[in-house]
């Protein structure tokens, strides 16, 4: 298999590098493909603005992103970095974003590698809209048939993000990029990956981590994906709302999942369990 790795961490010698390390030299060694776009090493340009269009030129007007992109992507104009990326991304069988979790997001430089690479015309704005088909998104697009996963660590403690924790629920905090980012395009998206209170990590636990991770990665082909709704399935009415009856019996997010929804593995009691479990919603005990 093909694997893309988005790297986001800025110090060569933190626990995420090494993760990322550990998991080219494994994939690499069990016979599969690994690209890495390590964003801070490439000093990746991470503000979406009009140096992004080279061949625009300067009588244009005010500058509207969006139309821009459209017109330099079907045109074959986008700065070479872009294009270089948008290479990785349809060469890769499975992506998976890496990131420090800082202030309840990715950081800025990942973000901003999203709202350059994802193209008008590459990742949105595909296939016809009208009624209830609007657009080619929401489990269509470019990425069907590809698999992406986040792989996050995160400093504060698992149970901070459970369902009564106090920064959230995990899967509350990465709905925008898991829907959003991934699932929007047509990418498969698999369970993430996170790890908890990394900045008290023992040596033992560390290489805990590095296995868990690579295992998740070398079973990205037969683990089951997030049970999102495709949009476009008959599921959702002609304004793109979930129809009476459809969807999990979770509140919130979990609504878009079809049921049993997956939710992300909080505090059980275990110590050093960082496996992503789907918990039916009944069960949610410490067995």
């Amino acid at each position: 298999m093909k694997y893309l790795i988005i790297h986001a961490h800025p110090e060569p010698a933190s626990l995420s590098a090494y993760l990322k390390d550990r998991a080219v030299a494994d994939l690499t060694a069990a016979g599969h493909e690994v690209e890495v776009s390590d964003l801070y090493k490439m000093e990746w340009k991470a503000v979406a603005d009009a140096k992004d269009f080279p061949s625009r030129a300067e009588n244009e007007g005010p500058l509207n992103y969006s139309r821009a992109s459209k017109k330099a992507f079907a045109a074959g104009e986008q700065s070479a970095d872009v294009a270089e990326e948008q290479r990785k991304l349809l060469w890769a069988d499975v992506v998976v974003l890496q990131f420090p979790l800082w202030w309840y997001g990715m950081p800025g430089i990942l973000k901003g590698w999203v709202d350059r690479v994802y193209a008008y015309g590459f990742t949105y704005g595909v296939g016809p809209s009208g009624g209830a088909n609007w657009g080619n998104r929401f489990g269509e697009g470019v990425f069907k048939g590809k698999r992406a996963m986040i792989a996050m660590t995160v400093g504060g403690r698992m149970a901070h993000y459970g369902p009564r924790g106090v920064n959230g629920a995990i899967d509350d905090l990465l709905w925008p990029i898991q829907h959003g980012v991934l699932y929007y395009p047509g990418f498969d998206v698999l369970p993430p990956t996170v790890f908890y209170e990394v900045n008290r990590a023992e040596p033992d636990a560390v290489e805990t981590m590095a296995k868990t991770f690579v295992e998740r990665l070398l079973s990205a082909s037969t683990t089951e994906p997030i049970p999102f709704i495709p949009q476009n399935g008959g599921d959702y009415d002609d304004i793109q709302v979930l129809k009476p009856g459809v969807g999990s019996e979770e509140a919130g997010h979990a609504r878009h999942q079809y049921s049993p929804a997956y939710v992300s593995n909080t505090w059980l009691g275990k110590s050093g369990d960082y496996t992503a479990k789907h918990i039916p919603p009944t069960s949610r005990d410490d067995e």
